[in-house]
This record gives structure tokens, sequence and C-alpha cells, in this order.
């Protein structure tokens, strides 16, 4: 039978041992029953949305946690090069913070909130190449969340 070892901390090991020192546990596992969930496991795939349909959302605790006390949820649209776009995010529950990642993961616009007595956020840029992007819509200030509106509208330069 093979084991999976575990690493008490000092304040678990107390805790549950008794001991005040780090402590390394071994339990009996199904091995393979473990190994195969692994690599069953789908790939995370946010998403696609089309550009002028409202997506109506609810950002919970069973997201992705985004390491500041808030959670996230992500989407994808496809733009072309010189497409400007608005992208919006409204929620009545919540402080609500936009990005935008570019395909490599990077943040090439973000919005906290749309003015000091707003806390939705919006983005509006022109898009330097084509390609997917991911849409991120995350909580602020340790919210879990609750019901959202993401929009994304393509705007037209006016003659």
């Amino acid at each position: 039978m093979k084991y999976l070892y575990q690493i008490l901390s000092k304040q678990l090991a107390k805790k549950l041992l008794g001991i005040g020192t780090l402590a390394l546990c071994s339990m009996p596992i199904a091995y393979d029953h473990v190994v195969a969930q692994i690599r069953n496991r789908a790939p995370y795939q946010p998403p696609m949305i089309t550009i002028g349909i409202d997506i109506n959302d609810v950002l919970t605790d069973k997201d992705i946690p985004t390491g500041q006390k808030g959670f996230a949820r992500d989407y994808l649209i496809t733009a072309t090069k010189d497409d400007r776009l608005e992208i919006s995010v409204n929620a009545s529950g919540f402080d609500t913070v936009l990005s935008l990642l570019d395909s490599k993961g990077e943040v090439i616009a973000e919005n906290d909130d749309i003015a000091s007595s707003d806390t939705n956020s919006q983005i509006f840029l022109r898009m330097r190449q084509n390609g997917t992007y991911t849409i991120r819509v995350s909580s602020f200030g340790g919210s879990s969340g609750g019901k959202f509106t993401l929009r994304v509208n393509k705007l037209q330069l006016a003659n």
C-alpha cells in the first residue's frame, strides 16, 4: 500500500498530537485512484463570450482565489487589431475589479472603480493586435462576490 505524507504545522501538531514541533504523518491512500483523478482533470477553460451580449453571472467563494482575499471568474473574447472596446461590469452587492489579460496572462488593462462613488468597473481600450483575450471579473476587499453583469461593446468612430 502506498502512503500520502503530510507535514503538520507546529500549531496543528500541538492540537492533534499534543506536541509542539513539526510532525510528519503518513496516511494510506488509494494511490491509483488519486493519480487517475489528477490525470482525468480537464484543463481550465473559461467560456468564450460574444461582444454586445450581457453576461449575467454570480461570483462566489468557489471561484478562483485571487490571493488578495477576493475571488475571480474569467471569460474569453476574440478581438481584432484596432477594435475599440468598452468592457464593463456592474454589481450592486460587491466592489468589482475588471482586468484584461493577453494570451500570455499579462494584464494589459485594469480598473477598480469607475468613480470614487461608483464601485463598478469599466475599461476603454484600442486593441493592439488580433487575438484571444481573458476578461477577469474579481471582487475587491475580501468580498466573496455576488451577482454581476458583464458586457463588452465594440465602439465605432463617429463620422
